[in-house]
């Protein structure tokens, strides 16, 4: 390949959301998405209303609804491999991203790991990516599938897979604050290469299976220990419509309150779009400006990052001085999406704010294209 010319990627999205993944790929250099499939249709609609607004081309090979398990039949199979051999006379790369359901590996959510009908799901995307050879993948997942010890038995069991179906793996637990989101959200992020794809492009292999030369640090914003160990506010009486000054010694990009700003919360069309309040509003009064500590009802402070954005579980998040629970508007620019990004009106609140919680944050979506990306340029050196 011509060092001057561009490494053209394709994209196969699975278990696509609203698209927060890929719309960190769309906006990205040399990426396109050229399939996209997501089984629940209210986010679908969401993630084709969006990419509308953001004036985002349609995917080439389409949107699809189906159960992921049927691309491992007969039919759905035989589809799937012939776009992606389709693709390959247009593309030098062909990638897979997904984030199978995480629910199954998640302390906080149903715990019951690779049993678990999300759980199946996991090894389900594993199979695809083995089926069909991509020349990589991007798999994400919740930090409990590589730290608890139940889940981490089946996490390598994966991987070794992959391994023995020819990948080199790089694997790392990011937190999206260390990519400029205003949150403090750790995954797993387990990437792969094909051995053979490396070696056509001339890529520098050791005798293991692991992608030594691939560069992690490479598009990192911030040092999450450094960023989360500043002195950041904890706790400070609820003031409904209240201003309070920047503290000093933070970093004010990775607050919610430069978020809301950033996004223009009040006036973006999902600004209406929240929870109203079932328990009266003493108990929205009640609970300090940053008291985040519970397992529900937690108050943001507007002068911090958040805390993961997960709004299962009855996982609630309210406004840090308005007395309210945060509106879908809000979580979005929480979740570090463009503030072109709106949801159509029509979606259910219940659908809004599982998308928004289910989905990677924008800018972190962004650096793990852009961290791929450094990758791939070491092709043409």
């Amino acid at each position: 390949m011509n060092k001057n010319q561009q490494i053209k990627v394709g994209i196969f999205s699975f278990f696509s959301g609203a698209g927060f993944l890929d719309l960190g790929f769309d906006t990205t250099e040399g990426f396109e998405t050229l399939f996209v499939n997501e089984f629940h249709e209210p986010f679908m609609e969401i993630y084709k209303a969006s990419r509308k607004e953001l004036k985002i081309s349609e995917p080439i090979f389409g949107y699809s609804t189906e159960d992921i398990c049927s691309f491992l039949e007969n039919g759905q199979s035989q589809s799937l491999s012939y776009n992606i051999q389709r693709a390959k006379d247009n593309f030098d790369l062909i990638g897979f991203i997904g984030g199978p359901p995480c629910p199954d590996f998640s302390v906080g959510g149903k715990n019951r790991g690779s049993e678990g009908e999300n759980g199946r799901l996991s090894a389900t995307y594993i199979e695809l990516i083995v089926q069909n050879q991509p020349d990589f993948f991007l798999f994400e997942n919740v930090k409990g599938l590589y730290r608890t010890k139940k889940h981490k038995a089946f996490f390598e069991e994966m991987k070794n897979k992959l391994i023995v179906n020819g990948y080199h793996l790089t694997e790392k637990l990011i937190n999206a604050i260390e990519f400029g989101a205003p949150q403090d959200r750790e995954r797993i992020i387990l990437i792969g290469f094909k051995h053979k794809t490396l070696k056509d492009f001339k890529v520098k292999l050791n005798s293991s299976s692991t992608l030594e030369s691939f560069d992690w640090n490479s598009k990192l914003l911030y040092n999450s220990e450094e960023v989360l160990s500043q002195n950041w506010p904890t706790q400070e009486l609820f003031d409904e419509d209240s201003e309070r000054p920047l503290p000093k010694g933070i970093n004010k990009k990775l607050t919610v309150q430069y978020w809301f700003d950033r996004n223009d919360v009040l006036n973006h069309p999902n600004s209406i779009h929240y929870f109203q309040p079932r328990a009266g509003l003493p108990k929205f009064q009640s609970i300090q400006e940053g008291d985040d500590l519970k397992k529900s009802y937690k108050r943001l402070h507007r002068w911090r990052y958040s805390p993961t954005a997960a709004y299962g579980n009855n996982e609630v998040h309210l406004h840090p001085y308005k007395a309210r629970r945060i509106s879908a508007a809000e979580a979005l620019a929480i979740q570090s999406l463009p503030k072109e990004f709106v949801i159509p009106e029509n979606i259910s609140l219940t659908n809004m704010f599982k998308t928004i919680g289910n989905g990677v944050p924008y800018l972190a979506s962004k650096g793990l294209a852009e961290t791929i990306r450094h990758f791939i340029e070491t092709f043409k050196n």
